[in-house]
């Protein structure tokens, strides 16, 4: 077993693609919602600072929006979007009524990440075409020619979320997580995404632990604990140093705890690697 994880944390070392700016900044534009927000705009700075990285992050954000919506609003130029940036300073802007082309010009941005409404992140026709032609979109628009396009992964909601969508799986965490997984992996070889940061499966691993079945605060958005283990994934992903090695943690976590998220956060990476390797096979 020691020798398999070994194989598996090389092989995701070998293929992990970590991308600086000239200005060695870390530059990621992420396009979504208000899962987007959870991950990326609370911990992921302060995880960055912790790791000596310089990075700025910024959030095309709409809550609820799926991936269809996105790509009217890239194919309409819709002010539609809040601009969420924090800069290296760790200082937080907020500007309204920005058109995804206004904040895709606005840096030579390292990444740009996607993700589809989590009430449809289990469902894989609704990712296409509309996954496919946003990545044509963005590498043809983006001012850094050597952007790299990545989806994020999202999770399944707490076994009690009222939430509407839960339906579409039964109300059953594990159906739902199984089909996000699925349902990524498929779309994102279809559309030639490489990279995944897969939020989604660490929270689902560390619900697995001690600390169950507690990281959403309202049935599907996170809470403290589960946005600390989403941004130690798009940390990991995003730097190549893994979350395991960061000495940031959440001052309500005990030692064990903190542990526990960031090795899940390092899991979800490896395995998802593994995953994508054999869908592209």
């Amino acid at each position: 077993m020691k020798r398999l994880f070994l194989f598996l944390t090389l092989l995701f070392l070998s293929t992990s693609i970590t991308v600086y700016g000239n200005d060695n900044v870390v530059k990621v534009l992420a396009i979504g919602n208000s899962f987007s927000e959870d991950a990326t705009e609370t911990y992921l700075d302060d995880l960055a600072r912790a790791g000596q990285v310089k990075m700025i992050i910024g959030n095309a954000m709409i809550g609820g929006c799926s991936l269809e919506r996105h790509w009217n609003n890239a194919l309409l130029d819709l002010p539609d979007y809040s601009y969420r940036k924090i800069d290296v300073q760790g200082e937080k802007k907020v500007e309204p009524k920005k058109t995804l082309l206004d904040m895709i010009n606005d840096e030579d941005w390292d990444y740009i990440t996607i993700q589809q409404a989590s009430h449809f992140s289990g469902v894989y026709a609704t990712y296409l075409p509309y996954l496919p032609n946003l990545v044509t979109y963005l590498k043809k628009h983006a001012k850094n020619p050597n952007v790299k396009i990545a989806f994020h992964m999202t999770w399944a909601y707490a076994k009690d979320s009222k939430h509407g969508g839960f339906l579409k799986f039964g109300k059953d965490q594990n159906r739902m997580f199984d089909a996000i997984v699925d349902a990524v992996q498929r779309a994102t070889a279809k559309s030639g995404i490489d990279i995944i940061i897969p939020a989604g499966p660490a929270i689902q691993y560390a619900r697995e632990s001690e600390l169950g079945d507690n990281f959403c605060r309202d049935g599907y958005h996170l809470n403290d604990f589960g946005k600390f283990t989403a941004a130690c994934v798009w940390y990991e992903v995003l730097t190549g140093k893994p979350a395991t090695d960061n000495p940031f943690k959440l001052s309500e976590a005990s030692t064990e705890q903190d542990i526990i998220i960031k090795k899940s956060a390092h899991r979800a990476i490896i395995h998802t690697q593994v995953l994508q390797q054999k869908v592209r096979k």
